[in-house]
């Protein structure tokens, strides 16, 4: 892996945290950022002012006409392992988080055994130093089990790693429970992360509810089911003071709700994925099990209120909800077949079609809701270039246009909808801590190389 010493020329350098955006030089010393700025490297490629050691070995890039922005940071991927490692692994999605210019994932705790104690906690942070790609960091569960009904030992799992809490793939439905979960979230200073689903009201179903589901003989999940979970959840915020961040909205109502939330000063925050902001129900006509996700497509106006949220900040950040899957499972009938489809890879061209391209946001928001907010959220030191934090950058050509295939995913899974799909914006490396990790212009994704190591061992 090539590392320590990286110098990145002439590129846009955006950085949300810092209100940069200009053409400059980007230095890298030791894997901490060192210097941004138009004349830190001469004409010869190396930093001025002392910036770099005399005599370091220095790696050069040229960014002309690309994007240099702190590595990006998803807060919502599941990693599948412990217990389903043929669908994913750590060193398999950190993989295919450094392709799609990920630095930085949290990671959901819906394996088997549940992130539900220190010691699991331990085995991924351990998988992940050991596959040596991406920060990885572990979510976990707020009931044991995830099963809705004693809590985790919360406090251990913080003192092992943890940064968040949740159950996702299932919302927490008793109230006392998810009450107590908010007190002692608070108490430690973690985010609480609510899968908005009422179970009750959700029943069976596997796609929206209604006349395209009644058409296609499909049970539905209604919109209700997410907007009840969520109305409740916010009083339960606003009467503990908890952080609360609604996981992966998907209707007008549930926007609505946070909005309001917000300018009642409760501590209420949201994310969305790409499908729900590319696709609607209409999609699910064919039966395609690669539309079946959770929460369900919605209709049209669901699309629409979920991008204005992103436009006016009601939706604070971007995310992937990567969620493997094997081929064979998703060849299952459209109810039988399991929810979720992988994102990591491709996201960042989706985002910046629904978003940017839409004229909606700028690049440099975009950024934001990619890395530095979710850093935020998470409490993490990450999602910025200020000089001596840690040398995390994604490197973007905003103009590459390009066919997403995914044959060569890094991801174990293919399970996507948006596969033989014309993008435009692709990552062309990523550095984390000063390595660079992927390489799109010379072919090299260096994670092939620590996942034989792994294999090895």
């Amino acid at each position: 892996m090539r590392s320590g010493n990286i110098v990145i020329r002439n590129g846009r350098v955006i950085d949300p945290s810092q209100a940069i955006d200009e053409i400059a030089d980007l230095v890298i010393e030791d894997g901490k950022i060192a210097a941004i700025g138009s004349r830190v490297v001469d004409g010869t490629g190396a930093a001025k002012s002392g910036k770099l050691r005399s005599g370091a070995e220095v790696l050069e890039i040229d960014a002309t006409g690309k994007i240099l922005c702190p590595g990006l940071v998803d807060m919502h991927v599941h990693l599948r392992e412990p217990g389903n490692e043929d669908e994913e692994t750590i060193a398999s999605g950190s993989a295919a988080a450094v392709a799609g210019g990920f630095t930085s994932i949290a990671c959901m705790p819906n394996t088997m055994p549940a992130i539900d104690n220190e010691a699991v906690v331990e085995f991924v942070l351990r998988q992940a130093g050991r596959a040596g790609l991406c920060n990885v960091y572990p979510v976990g569960a707020i009931t044991k089990g995830r099963e809705g009904k004693e809590l985790a030992e919360m406090g251990q799992m913080v003192r092992a790693g943890a940064v968040a809490f949740s159950d996702d793939g299932r919302g927490v439905a008793n109230p006392n429970t998810m009450l107590r979960a908010m007190q002692y979230a608070r108490m430690f200073d973690k985010l609480l992360i609510q899968h908005c689903e009422d179970p009750d009201l959700a029943g069976d179903g596997c796609m929206n509810a209604g006349l395209t589901a009644t058409r296609l003989g499909l049970p539905g999940i209604p919109a209700l089911a997410e907007e009840v979970m969520l109305q409740r959840d916010i009083l339960l915020a606003e009467t503990t003071g908890a952080a609360y961040h609604a996981a992966h909205i998907s209707t007008a109502g549930a926007v609505e709700l946070v909005r309001r939330a917000k300018q009642r000063g409760i501590r209420v925050t949201a994310e969305v994925c790409p499908h729900h902001l590319l696709l609607t129900e209409e999609a699910v006509a064919d039966f395609d099990t690669n539309y079946k996700m959770n929460p369900p497509l919605r209709r049209q106006a669901d699309v629409d209120a979920c991008r204005v949220g992103v436009a006016d900040g009601t939706i604070d950040c971007l995310v992937t909800d990567h969620a493997p899957h094997g081929a064979d499972e998703k060849a299952f009938d459209f109810q039988a077949a399991p929810f979720g489809i992988v994102g990591l890879e491709i996201a960042l061209p989706l985002f910046a079609q629904a978003l940017v391209h839409a004229g909606l946001i700028s690049w440099p928001q975009l950024v934001e809701r990619m890395s530095t907010i979710p850093a935020q959220l998470l409490g993490i030191k990450k999602g910025t270039l200020r000089g001596g934090e840690d040398g995390d950058v994604t490197i973007i050509d905003p103009a590459e246009t390009w066919v997403i295939t995914p044959d060569r995913f890094c991801s174990r899974s293919r399970n996507t909808p948006f596969g033989s799909q014309k993008v435009t914006g692709r990552v062309t490396q990523t550095i984390v801590g000063g390595h660079v990790k992927f390489d799109v212009s010379s072919g090299v994704n260096y994670a092939s190389d620590a996942m034989a190591t792994m294999m090895v061992a």
